[in-house]
């Protein structure tokens, strides 16, 4: 890291640099998306589900690092779309449940290629894409709090 002037220097700020690559990554994303009907936060939100249907709305956003403004109206678009039913879950009335339609499922197969297709496009390897997301993973582990150093005792 660098420090004094140079620790200003917009080139030099780790967040900018996430920043611009997260929005590039989504920009890219995008026509693939759009054969589907999906934006990037509904996609991701899909995948989601595709890995654990039936979760309540508070378990999908604590995986999706969004907040209930963000993830209702999400949700909403997704149900009037015909993927997804928001229910009341019967052990708690309280607790809203996400599951998916048929099509919501069936959309899964249909999207299954965006990954290896956003490779192709960008001639990022599959390995540096895997370095990257364990990087950015490792990282929001230790800011999020979730690693704990070993105490040297």
């Amino acid at each position: 890291m660098e420090s004094g002037e140079e620790g200003l220097k917009l080139e030099n700020q780790v967040c900018f640099a996430l920043y611009s690559l997260a929005k590039e990554v989504t920009k890219l994303y995008h026509p693939h998306l759009k054969k589907l009907g999906l934006t990037y936060t509904q996609y991701i939100a899909l995948i989601a589900l595709w890995e654990k249907d039936r979760i309540s709305v508070k378990e999908l956003g604590a995986r999706l690092f969004l907040d209930s403004g963000t993830l209702t109206p999400l949700l909403k678009k997704l149900e009037k779309m015909g993927l997804l039913k928001r229910e009341r879950d019967k052990r708690d009335e309280r607790s809203l449940v996400i599951a998916l339609t048929p099509e919501g499922t069936a959309l899964r197969e249909k999207a299954k290629d965006i990954p290896e297709r956003l490779f192709c496009d960008t001639g990022v390897t599959a390995s540096e894409a895997e370095l990257l997301r364990r990087v950015v993973q490792d990282s929001m582990s230790k800011m999020r709090g979730s690693v704990q150093v070993p105490d040297n005792k």
